[in-house]
C-alpha cells in the first residue's frame, strides 16, 4: 500500500539558513503521526511545504502519491493548513 505521506530526504533553505536538514519519514493511511521538536527545528516549516506553501529546494514530498513539488493542486485537494497565528474572528 501506497503512504499517505512520504517525505525523503527534504531540505528547505532560507538564504544560508536550513531550516530543514533531510528530514524523511512516511504516514500510512490511519496512522496517527505528529511531528514534535523545540523551537526553530523545522516543524513549521515541514507542514508548508506539505501543503505547498513552501517549495522544496532539495528531496521530495508526496500526499496521496502527488508530488508536492510538481502536482501542487491536486495535493491542495487532499490537504489544508491553519497555522496557529492565523486568527479567529471574535463576536
Amino acid at each position: 500500500m501506497e503512504p499517505t505521506v512520504e517525505v525523503k530526504n527534504l531540505i528547505k533553505r532560507y538564504g544560508k539558513t536550513e531550516a530543514v536538514k533531510g528530514i524523511s519519514f512516511t504516514v500510512q493511511q490511519g496512522e496517527i503521526f505528529g511531528l514534535i521538536g523545540p523551537n526553530g527545528a523545522g516543524k513549521t516549516t515541514t507542514l508548508r511545504v506539505l501543503s505547498t506553501l513552501l517549495q522544496i529546494d532539495e528531496g521530495s514530498a508526496t500526499i496521496f502519491g502527488f508530488d508536492c513539488k510538481q502536482k501542487s493542486n491536486e495535493v491542495r485537494k487532499f490537504i489544508s493548513y491553519l497555522p496557529e497565528d492565523a486568527g479567529a474572528i471574535k463576536t
